[in-house]
């Protein structure tokens, strides 16, 4: 599973995950800017920083690991010094390991205990959190990415059920993008439609999103016709939602992208949204729409 990407766009979605991790007061999270910043020499990268616009709050230095590696202190202070020497920073800096068991952390060495015992480097372990019971969104995300195939379906509809109840439709969004792309990772083998299946756009289509686009569709139809006008309204809806998650994967969508999916037909933004996992970079997407979004 590609924890690196599912964590950035965790910590990317909800910006007090880190601070319910370290159990710190989630008002902390107010006014920190989250990203993945590279650090040159052997193009170290953390897996995230939250950076405070203030300076008498500290830098977090975010480090996620899910399989066992000897070497995974030695790196991260690595990654560390890098960072301090290139950016200077004038906060303090805390750095934050986050184990998905305890079991995949490597022995500390003394120079690393010593870090350890003075907080200079925080541990956290994911599996302490999967018997908890929560109400935030980001803890159930974490909780069905360490749970067992038997579980995980169980999982993705009790969080189904709970975004219902949310009256925040982005956060609506992210939360059932971040389901999905969780279950095709836990699922490999499993085709689209099997996956679709377990919880996917069948449930996504509920949302607010659909329905004010289903909406729009039929108070456009009044004008030109309840059917042509509930076509458009619904594709338009399609391609907005998915225009989102284009942005939140590739970042920025240049304005020549965003109208190319704009032009696409109801069955192509279907089609793009089944791709959208397998499509890595920008250049991928600019080639599958040059392929498989002309036309009708």
């Amino acid at each position: 599973m590609k924890t690196d990407t599912l964590f950035y766009q965790l910590f990317n979605t909800f910006h007090t995950l880190l601070f319910e991790l370290i159990e710190r007061p989630i008002a902390e999270a107010e006014g920190y800017e989250f990203s993945s910043v590279e650090v040159k020499e052997k193009a170290f990268r953390f897996d995230g920083i939250f950076s405070p616009k203030a300076k008498d709050k500290p830098i977090y230095l975010i480090e996620v690991q899910f399989q066992q590696k000897e070497d995974f202190y030695w790196e991260y202070l690595s990654e560390i010094y890098l960072y301090l020497n290139q950016y200077r920073p004038a906060q303090e800096w805390q750095a934050i390991a986050i184990f998905a068991r305890r079991s995949y952390e490597p022995e500390p060495r003394s120079h690393v205990r010593e870090m350890l015992d003075c907080q200079r480097i925080r541990r956290v372990y994911l599996e302490d959190l999967l018997d908890r019971e929560t109400d935030s969104f980001a803890i159930g995300i974490i909780q069905l990415i360490l749970s067992s195939e038997s579980q995980a379906v169980r999982l993705a509809r009790q969080l189904g059920e709970k975004i219902e109840q949310e009256n925040n439709t982005e956060i609506q969004e992210q939360v059932l993008e971040l389901i999905e792309t969780v279950l095709v990772y836990k699922f490999p083998k499993l085709g689209r439609q099997e996956i679709e299946a377990m919880f996917t756009y069948s449930d996504l289509k509920q949302t607010r999103v659909y329905q004010e686009a289903r909406e729009e569709g039929e108070q456009r139809g009044e004008q030109r016709g309840l059917k042509l006008g509930e076509q458009r309204g619904l594709v338009k809806g399609q391609a907005t939602m998915l225009l989102r998650m284009l942005g939140r994967k590739f970042g920025q969508i240049t304005p020549s992208l965003r109208g190319k999916v704009n032009k696409l037909s109801a069955k192509q933004l279907e089609n793009l949204a089944e791709a959208l996992f397998d499509l890595e970079t920008i250049a991928d997407l600019n080639n599958w729409l040059k392929t498989k979004g002309k036309g009708n």
